[in-house]
């Protein structure tokens, strides 16, 4: 780890300021708050920056209730708390299942929500420094492609980059439809989670849209309504503290067996949290049956592309999301 200069901010505006400030000496800032993927990178050498910012005391950590009925949730939030509020337990199940699958209770006390967001890769060769990664240093190959790849993903990959994104509970939230608050110098925006993320494409250091000096402040869940069931499934080399090899959030509403609307996101296959809009169109309209859901299983994975070593995953991602489905359907 190298040096770097340190700096706690209390309110959002302080945070904006120290942020605009070491920006305009032409530093390389970084916002500190559990610290759970940040330090680690650190340590590493992955993440060198010459300026940290401590977001501990932003007045970001509070659950609430929106205007409409849906759920605001602090940027600041840790992620044990959010899994085990009430209205997270009773509404939105898929999300506190998520995260309790996620990491280890020690881990989930420091994390936080904005964090779970912005958390980078568990790829082998981008958190070692003696690897080329495309990600880590643009241009010098990707390490991972002709490597050991069995983590990898199968789906959003490109020729510079086959990383997978690591959050459990970003696929739970794309599946939710979240919204994430991010403020910044050119003032507050709304973003879409499912339109957050980037795939890799020819630029994988730039892995999501948030613009210089930014910083999430919440997200907002949509209410769902009544009669609406969830789950997520995580399919993992061991049942604690590991990353998935794919996972599934289902979100679905029926009417009788009829499959009124349902949402699907995967995890561990894809390069950022993969809503499958390919697996809705297989089911919406249709009746919640085995052979259906094997069908919109086929339809997510359709455009797979395996390598070496990760090509288990289409069939293991297809099981999980028929399980994730047959468990909500029939809660």
């Amino acid at each position: 780890m190298e040096n770097f200069e340190f700096t706690k901010a209390s309110t959002v505006q302080d945070a904006l300021a120290a942020t605009r400030s070491a920006s305009s000496a032409q530093k390389l800032v970084r916002f500190v708050a559990g610290g759970t993927t940040l330090i680690d990178l650190m340590k590493l050498n992955v993440e060198r920056p010459t300026t940290v910012i401590d977001i501990n005391s932003l007045p970001l950590d509070r659950v609430g209730a929106t205007a409409d009925g849906g759920l605001k949730i602090g940027a600041m939030v840790r992620n044990s708390d959010l899994a085990h509020d009430p209205s997270v337990q009773k509404n939105y199940a898929v999300l506190s299942e998520a995260l309790l699958s996620g990491a280890s209770p020690q881990l989930r006390n420091m994390a936080t929500t904005g964090g779970n967001i912005l958390q980078r890769t568990r790829c082998y060769y981008f958190r070692d420094t003696a690897y080329a990664c495309n990600k880590r240093d643009p241009g010098s190959g990707c390490s991972a492609i002709d490597g050991y790849n069995r983590i990898h993903a199968v789906l959003g990959g490109s020729q510079h980059c086959i990383a997978t994104h690591p959050s459990d509970m970003a696929v739970a939230m794309t599946a939710l439809e979240a919204i994430v608050h991010v403020e910044g110098p050119a003032g507050e925006r709304t973003i879409p989670l499912n339109e957050f993320y980037l795939l890799p494409g020819d630029t994988p250091d730039r892995e999501n849209v948030l613009r210089p000096g930014e910083i999430i402040t919440y997200v907002t869940l949509p209410p769902l309504s009544d009669g609406t069931r969830s789950h997520y499934l995580k399919r993992r080399d061991r049942q604690s503290y590991e990353f998935a090899l794919a996972s599934a959030a289902v979100v679905i509403r029926l009417q009788g067996r009829k499959i009124q609307r349902v949402r699907i996101a995967l995890g561990g296959v894809g390069t950022r949290p993969w809503r499958s809009l390919e697996a809705e169109h297989a089911l919406e309209g249709h009746e919640a049956s085995e052979a259906n859901f094997r069908n919109a299983a086929q339809a997510a994975m359709r455009s797979a592309k395996p390598r070496q070593h990760n090509g288990f995953k289409i069939e293991l991602a297809r099981r999980t999301l028929l399980r994730a489905l047959t468990t909500a359907t029939t809660a």
